[in-house]
Order: structure tokens, then sequence, then C-alpha cells
């Protein structure tokens, strides 16, 4: 079995973060948590605007560190498809990778906007469970927030 770990994924929407966060937590017989699956279960409706996700997803941290936390200390390896797609989002990680103690991996999914809007328009298809219809514009906005993992913050990066 190898050590316990919680691994988190940055890249922009459409890059394939939660395909790889499956693939990853079912391979390495982890502990998948996946908010776009929480937050459609828990807030279903409520969630109509950018303004609404940023307010319930911290309301949603504030329930699943503390859990995550938890199954780190236990021993169980969490793959957390959570976006740490910016310096603040990612102290909320740092403080849970702090809190349980344990190695993590940073998975970096670098896509080009183009292949992130093609994948989009797969997935608005498709609607797997979590998923929002997402347009270009909106595309561009969320991505105006994008800033990629530095080297002074210190997390171990694993480009995909």
């Amino acid at each position: 079995m190898s050590e316990t770990t919680l691994h988190f994924f940055c890249g922009k929407a459409g890059a394939g973060k939660s395909t790889l966060a499956q693939g990853l937590a079912q391979a390495e017989g982890a502990m998948l948590i996946s908010e776009d699956v929480w937050m459609a279960r828990l807030y279903g409706d409520q969630l109509q605007t950018f303004d609404d996700y940023v307010r319930l997803s911290r309301r949603l941290k504030t329930v699943v560190g503390p859990l995550v936390v938890e199954l780190l200390r236990s021993g169980r390896s969490v793959v957390l498809d959570f976006p740490a797609n910016n310096r603040a989002s990612r102290a909320w990680f740092r403080s849970v990778i702090d809190e349980a103690d344990v190695q993590h991996m940073l998975h970096y999914v670098e896509r080009t906007d183009a292949a992130c809007l093609q994948q989009i328009v797969r997935r608005n298809a498709e609607r797997p469970e979590g998923s929002h219809h997402l347009t270009p514009e909106q595309f561009a906005q969320i991505s105006s927030f994008f800033e990629p993992p530095e080297v002074a913050e210190a997390f171990d990066v694993r480009k995909r």
C-alpha cells in the first residue's frame, strides 16, 4: 500500500481534472470527494451564479476539510476533486495538508483554452453528475481568476 496522500488538482475548466481524479482514486484505492457532486446534491438550484458558487463552496469546505483531515489521519488517501486554481484556493489545501500532516500531490493539468473549450462542449452534451452548462463567456470569466502553481508555494506538483 502506498503512503497516505492527499491528491488535488489545478487546471482550467474543461482541462480534465475530474476525469483524472476518478481514474486516480480508482487506481490508488483512495477516497474520491468531488466538489461538483457534493455541491449539486447539497445546494442544487441554489447554484445560479459564480458568486453563488464562491459562497457555497466556502461553506462546503468547512465540512469537507475536517472530514478529509480525519480520513488522512486514519491512513486513507484522498483524491480531492476541488479546484486549486489560484493561490487563495490553494491556501485551503495547504491548511488541510498541514493539519493532517501527510504527503500530497498537486496534479497540474495544463491544456490550451481551445482544448478546454472543446471538452466543455462534450461535457455540456453529456452532463455528468455535478456538471453545469458552461458557455465560452463563462469559461473566460472563470479562467480570468486562474493562477498556475508557483515554486514559492512549496507544493509537490506533477504536471499532467
